[in-house]
């Protein structure tokens, strides 16, 4: 019976984390991290744990706040506040203690780190959150913040933040969350119309959007910048082109669309190992 209700407990933690993101936020900033630092990594650690922890706290949170979304949407209705399985004030207490934990690991990594990661945290929770309930376009806003884990990375190995190296990933990481989360919101559509939520997506949808043709091209640009600051091997940028673009180029179609949905959802994992050389 303990085991049971322990594993119960761990499972809830792990939706009210959605650790799987939370992962890919630390990954990304200890990626930006060892793209500027090529002596010791003795902060990576730190790091990698408060960005971690951070990502997690701001999931409670935005989870306290939209609990009234949650409980009509399917694809959220059993995360620990909906199902039930946690208090309100649980779940504040958790969210509140993890980013206290949060705050002290980056808080060792450096202040301009932890600023960013609390900046990135406040306008998620303070500026998304709300226009998400208003307007289509908070898509748009939501997605910085997103892109700047690596900056927080990169500031904490000593690197400048005005680096066109740091600020060309994080604008390719941009880049990607828009079609991701507009590819959410159209495959779930039904669910975000029963909450009231604005979508990027008009039900009327059918062909490619103009905003989609803008996005490739931007893309496109962004990516083959990447050899020319040496982020990448020249050789490679075509392939990394192409693995953006084939996706959203699929989508419109419907028998390709979860295929698209996947191609786009592993773009963060190829880039990573485009930057790395792997």
């Amino acid at each position: 019976m303990i085991a049971t209700a322990v594993v119960k407990r761990c499972k809830g933690l792990y939706r009210l984390f959605r650790l799987p993101l939370a992962f890919m936020n630390a990954t990304a900033a200890l990626g930006g991290y060892l793209l500027c630092r090529t002596g010791p990594q003795v902060g990576a650690l730190p790091l990698f744990g408060g960005v971690l922890l951070m990502a997690c706290a701001a999931s409670a949170f935005n989870q306290v706040l939209e609990r009234d979304l949650d409980n009509v949407m399917d694809r959220t209705r059993l995360r620990p506040l909906p199902a039930g399985e946690l208090a309100l004030s649980g779940a504040l207490t958790i969210a509140l203690a993890t980013l206290a934990a949060a705050v002290l690991l980056l808080n060792a990594t450096g202040l301009l780190p932890l600023c960013l990661a609390l900046c990135t945290l406040s306008w998620y929770l303070v500026v998304y959150t709300p226009l998400k309930r208003r307007t289509p376009f908070a898509l748009l806003i939501g997605a910085i913040c997103g892109a700047l884990p690596p900056l927080i990375g990169w500031s904490a190995a000593g690197g400048a933040v005005t680096d066109f190296r740091i600020v060309l990933l994080c604008g390719i990481l941009y880049l990607w969350q828009v079609p991701h989360f507009w590819m959410l919101q159209k495959r779930h559509g039904e669910d975000y119309r029963r909450a009231g939520v604005p979508l990027f997506v008009p039900r009327t949808f059918r062909g490619p959007a103009p905003f989609l043709v803008l996005w490739l091209l931007a893309m496109i640009a962004a990516t083959l910048m990447l050899p020319v600051f040496g982020l990448i091997a020249g050789q490679h940028a075509p392939l990394w082109c192409i693995a953006f673009c084939v996706p959203l180029l699929l989508y419109p179609f419907e028998r390709w669309q979860g295929a698209a949905f996947a191609g786009v959802n592993i773009f963060p994992a190829l880039l990573t190992l485009a930057l790395y050389g792997l």
